[in-house]
Order: C-alpha cells, then structure tokens, then sequence
C-alpha cells in the first residue's frame, strides 16, 4: 500500500479538514496548515485563506474514485457565469427604464418651470391676492392652470382671464332661500360687531313684510348683553308692525315657541361674541336647544373680516349647525376673495348678501353673477356670466 500527499484550500481551517475528509475519506491525515492570501487579480483583491497539507492510504488496486464534490468558490463562478449574460440584458433594460422616466420628467419638470415663470399665470396670481383671494385658493388656481393649459394657451391672456373666473364661479356653492320658508324658526348667530340684529330686522321684512306673499312673522332677541340691543330691535319691530320679545332663559324660549306655534316664520336674533367666548357660545347653544329641532341655523359673518380669521370663525361656531352664510357690510368693501376663498375651504354655501344699513332695502339672495361682477381687474362678460350661471341664481 502507498499513500498520497495532498494540498488543500479554504477560507477556514475546519472547512480545508471537512474538504479534505469529503475528497480523499475518513482516514486522511493532517500533517500541517498554514494561513495564505487567496484569489485576486495580480495580487489585488485577495482573501485571507488557510492551506493544509495531508496525505492518505492508497490500496494497491485503487478504486476508480468517486466524482470528487465541486469547490464551492468553482461551483459559486460557474452559476455568475452562466447567468452573467441575462444579468446584463436584465440590467441594461432597467437602466433603459430608468433613463426613459428620467428624460420624461425632466421634460415635465421643465415645462412646469416654464409655466410657473409665465407672465399670464404671474398676472392671475397677481389678480387673486389683489381680491383677497386666500394663498391656498390662489395656489389651486395656478395648479390648475398648469394642468389644463399648454405654454401657446397661456398666450391669450383674456381666454385665460374666462376660465379663471368661471372657476371662481364654479366654486361659490348658492343656497336655495326657498328652503328658509320650509323652517319656522330662522336662528341668525355669529360673532359680535357683524350686524346680526339690523339683518335680522331686513329678513324679517323680507318675508313679513315686501313680499309678494308676505307671512306671519315674530322676531325673538336674548341679546340682552349688548347696550342698546334691545331698544334697537322693538324699534325696527315697531317700523314693520312685527311683534319682538326678549328672551332670556330655555323655558321662556320654549314658552313663547308654544305661544308663536301657528304663526308663519320666528326670526332669532342672537348673542354678539367672540368666537373664542366659548363659556357665552355654550350658554347659548344650551339656550337654543328647546328651538334647534325645528330651527334653521345661519352665520352671519362681515365681508370686511380677513380670509384667515373667518376660516376660524367658522369652525367655531360648526356646533351650531349652521347650515349657510349671511355675509354683512359688503359695501364696506371692495373685494370679495376673502368670503370666496373662506365659503370654499369649510364648504359652506352663502344665502344672503347685505350691502347697507337700510330695512329692509339692502339685503338680496346671494348670486354668483353679483360676486363675480365685484372682482377687482378681471375681464368680465356679463352676458356669459349670466348664462353659465343663471340656475344657481333662480332662489
């Protein structure tokens, strides 16, 4: 019998002894082992391995040996090898892709840049905060812009102005006054200083008073805080010939919603506080309580009152249920942006416009045509303003 000297090499040294047991059987021997570097191109990129050297036994009638079991480093290149070539297809088609949708949105990246510096879109921007108009109304505008309006397009600048006022037109949301004449209690509440009892006064008149129809009509006030409140509502009271009682607590409320039971419309005239008066905001609310099941709710708000604050005046008063907008003292100012841009954000439709202090003269149902005429530098076509717009003004 002879034996064979072998040389072997692995990352470890218990990996060379379990190849070396795998290649040559159980009774190999190990006669020395020292640590090499392994791998690499010219000496660069190699890795730390360990070599031993061993011999083994050989019968004199060798056995043709058993298909000795791949290196798993040999096995590890065949497979990159083989797959190597649909690797790279694979990656060159990503890499395609990714160029593609690069290229694509450089291109649109460059048209919005465009559009953003196009005088036409600075010029409406300009037009909207010159009316009032909120950052973020102004903002969905020009977003808008941008998407329906290609670089030519925004070269006619008046058909640009069209659009842009139709789409302030679309996004005024008018309530239908005929379903106020459905409810037999008309609540009017809102923060102090708005002019609530003078409307109040003027939508009493409207329908107690000038219409083609006129109604039996009562005004309740628990406005009792205010100086002069009372007296300034019996005085308009006195004028139309409409009966007004104060009011203070629930019971009396309730008594005199038993005692007006068969009469045609109670028009309520409310407490004048600061929205953030929460304590006076909730003893009111509990005061109305006894009306609210058959009542119809309504917030009156100045047309003078920044973009910003009547957003929180709105929601401060969302636990009333209000269920529109009656905006006061529009002849006090010349831009309407502001109750555009607030009646839009909460979602809230406008019922009544007051543009005066005169009962009941200056009070009319709220119109789109109306707002858009009082736009500040747009170009505006009555005629097409009427027509796309006209159902919205049939109150």
């Amino acid at each position: 019998m002879g034996y064979q000297v072998f040389t072997l090499q692995a990352a470890t040294l218990e990996e060379a002894r379990t190849q070396a047991r795998l290649r040559y059987g159980n009774q190999v021997k190990v006669s020395q082992h020292r640590d090499v570097r392994s791998g690499g191109l010219f000496g660069l990129f190699s890795r730390p391995a360990v070599e031993i050297t061993g011999w083994v036994l050989e019968p004199e009638t060798k056995p043709a040996p058993a298909a000795a079991p791949r290196d798993l480093e040999e096995t590890k290149k065949e497979i990159l090898t083989l797959t190597a070539p649909k690797q790279d297809e694979t990656l060159r088609e990503v890499l395609r892709e990714v160029q593609s949708l690069r290229e694509k949105l450089d291109t649109r990246e460059a048209s919005s840049i465009k559009k953003d510096a196009h005088p036409s879109i600075g010029k409406i921007r300009g037009l909207l905060y010159e009316n009032d108009f909120s950052p973020a109304y102004t903002e969905k505008i020009t977003d808008r812009i941008k998407k329906e309006f290609s670089l030519e397009e925004l070269e006619d600048f008046e058909a640009l102005q069209d659009r842009v006022v139709d789409w302030i037109g679309e996004s005024v949301c008018v309530y239908d006054t005929q379903e106020i004449g459905k409810s037999q209690v008309y609540i009017l509440v809102g923060p102090t200083g708005v002019g609530k009892t003078t409307t109040i006064a003027k939508l009493a008149a409207r329908y107690g008073v000038t219409a083609r129809v006129c109604r039996d009509v009562r005004i309740l006030t628990i406005d009792d805080f205010r100086i002069g409140a009372k007296e300034q509502i019996e005085k308009y009271g006195i004028c139309m010939h409409i009966p007004v009682n104060m009011v203070t607590t629930p019971q009396e409320l309730k008594k005199y919603l038993s005692l007006y039971r068969d009469v045609d419309m109670i028009f309520v005239d409310t407490i004048g506080k600061s929205p953030r008066d929460f304590a006076t905001l909730g003893e009111m609310r509990e005061l109305l309580d006894g009306a609210f099941k058959k009542a119809s709710v309504h917030l009156a708000l100045s047309a003078t009152t920044k973009t910003v604050d009547l957003i929180e005046i709105m929601q401060q008063f969302e636990p009333f249920g209000y269920e529109s907008l009656v905006i006061t003292k529009l002849d006090e100012t010349p831009r309407v942006g502001n109750i555009i841009s607030a009646a839009a954000h909460r979602g809230k439709a406008l019922s009544f416009v007051c543009d005066g202090q005169r009962v009941p003269e200056n009070i009319r149902a709220a119109a789109v045509k109306q707002l858009l005429q009082r736009l500040t530098g747009f170009r505006i076509r009555a005629e097409h303003i009427e027509e796309q717009f006209a159902e919205k003004e049939e109150l």
